[in-house]
């Protein structure tokens, strides 16, 4: 989670097939990935599901949906959404 660099893969791989928002744009059906550190890669995602819940992966605890609270919304580092299908 510390890991630090001047590259985002994640996030370049989302940006080549999603469209970026920037990170207040947390709506529902949006990606975000969050830097569990200052300064480090961004490297754990979730889905938005409601103004205020998001759900995402833990390792113990499998898939949770939890409060999009000011703690995790101050690691939010990017923000995409899908394309429309048609």
């Amino acid at each position: 989670w510390g890991e630090t660099g001047s590259r985002e893969p994640l996030a370049e791989a989302a940006r080549a097939v999603m469209i970026e928002r920037p990170v207040t744009d947390l709506v529902p059906g949006a990606l975000v990935l969050f830097r569990m550190r200052a300064g480090a890669v961004a490297k754990h995602c979730g889905i938005v599901t409601a103004p205020e819940r998001f759900i995402h992966a833990y390792e113990r605890s499998g898939v949770v949906e939890v409060p999009l609270d000011a703690g995790w919304r101050r690691r939010v580092a990017f923000v995409f959404l899908f394309p429309d299908p048609s």
